[in-house]
């Protein structure tokens, strides 16, 4: 967690004090007693799959093979692969089943 300072705007330090901890700014007189455990979460919202791989457009014009989908037990799904780790590593194969009731996505 980052405090910035509301004198300068500088990320401000925790330094030990007489009797307790304080947070200060190196480049001006500011100084905060701690007096309490200061704690805040931040979780941040993450990316859906389909942001992260071009949305619904990215399933057009793509082929299908004969993988069954684990949901419905289709017999044929869509697939397209996507380096997503470094070049020495096999590429990812994502899946989407055919049947457009279902449309489930699963990855290999």
């Amino acid at each position: 967690m980052l405090l910035f300072c509301p004198t300068c705007g500088n990320c401000l330090v925790a330094a030990e004090g007489a009797t307790r901890m304080k947070f200060q700014c190196n480049t001006c007189p500011f100084k905060y007693d701690v007096t309490k455990k200061i704690t805040r979460k931040s979780y941040p919202k993450l990316k859906e799959l389909d942001d992260v791989l071009g949305g619904a457009a990215a399933w057009d014009n793509v082929d299908s093979t004969e993988e069954r989908c684990p949901k419905c037990s289709h017999p044929r799904a869509y697939f397209m692969q996507i380096q997503t780790r470094s070049a020495d590593e096999p590429m990812t194969t994502f899946y989407k089943c055919c049947n457009h009731q279902c449309g489930h996505r699963w990855r290999e």
